[in-house]
């Protein structure tokens, strides 16, 4: 299991948490009046920094590590990390619109979960299996999207341009057992501690009315 663990960690890579101070989306959903559940996924380099950064936003009710974008025959974590299979490392964020909106949900992922200037990378990590994207599975999740992104480039809150792709959602691939919640279960996991738990922090730092604690 070691040796398992210390593969999946070179083949994440690292990056480091940069936070980003952001407005808040000019359009979005409004709060629901009633408890419910919707999802979205995320990709923005390893699916490890990403799924813990969600794991304590508020109105999330789950956060699943896997794949999206390429075939169910190819969701599997040693093709994907060919960079050939079209899938990129996601996480499904599911929660309660009535809690948070997503336009909230984009704030988070745009200024602390990773960076989204970034093409087909997050630091060291090269290949479209780490892109930064938004698959959405409505049109108005589109719109909310793109219109955000289109406001974050407007105001020029990055020093280069947004490379995120907001893309359709065909389906979403759960990933191992091994990759899901690994920053919960390894908090002393060297990549870890150093990579993703700063995001964590990041999050409750910049984002306080968003962040709770497990």
């Amino acid at each position: 299991m070691a040796t398992l663990i210390g593969m999946a960690t070179l083949a994440c890579g690292s990056a480091n948490a940069n936070p980003v101070a952001l407005p808040d989306p000019a359009l979005d959903a409004p709060l629901a009046q009633t408890k419910a559940l919707d999802s979205v996924v995320v990709a923005g380099g390893c699916f490890w920094g990403i799924q813990a950064v969600y794991q304590h936003v508020k109105g999330v009710t789950q956060a699943t590590s896997g794949y999206a974008g390429g075939s169910a025959e190819t969701a599997h974590y040693e093709r994907v990390g060919s960079g050939t299979t079209g899938h990129a490392e996601s996480v499904q964020v599911t929660y309660d619109p009535s809690q948070i909106t997503l336009g909230q949900i984009l704030k988070v992922f745009f200024s602390v979960a990773h960076d989204p200037t970034q093409l087909d990378r997050q630091g060291p990590d090269h290949g479209t299996q780490y892109r930064s994207a938004i698959f959405f599975n409505s049109p108005e999740q589109k719109k909310i999207a793109e219109t955000y992104i289109d406001q974050l480039q407007k105001a020029k809150v990055f020093p280069q341009p947004i490379v995120t792709k907001v893309e359709p959602l065909s389906a979403f691939y759960e990933a191992e057992a091994y990759h899901q919640n690994y920053a919960k279960l390894h908090p002393d996991n060297p990549y870890i501690a150093i990579n993703d738990l700063p995001k964590v922090s990041a999050l409750e730092k910049e984002l306080p009315q968003l962040y709770v604690k497990q």
